[in-house]
């Protein structure tokens, strides 16, 4: 029941191939020469100035206290929702029970 079911092997007849004639082959490719490697890179290269490193580093602390500030304000939502559920539960259970003992 488990055990994989293989498909039938192919059953087309094979084709046999007819060698070519000495004269009929291609000539081998020439060798081709390669050129030298260049030792210049082609990238562009960033050069940090005091000032722009500055930026850099400021730039990436206003990042961090941006998505600090929404992570905070996130859990401090779910908090807040939690807080009023919990609220609201102790509120309907109390009336409940008001009721039951009337």
């Amino acid at each position: 029941m488990l055990t994989p079911k293989y498909p039938p092997q192919d059953t087309a007849p094979q084709v046999a191939s007819v060698p070519l004639p000495a004269s009929d082959l291609p000539a081998p490719p020439a060798p081709v020469a390669q050129a030298p490697l260049a030792s210049v890179s082609n990238r562009p290269v960033v050069h940090l100035t005091p000032g722009s490193a500055l930026a850099l580093a400021a730039g990436g602390g206003a990042v961090v206290l941006v998505v600090g500030a929404v992570l905070v304000s996130m859990l401090l939502a779910v908090a807040i929702t939690g807080m009023s559920v919990a609220v609201c539960a102790l509120v309907l259970r109390s009336l409940l029970n008001a009721e039951r003992n009337r």
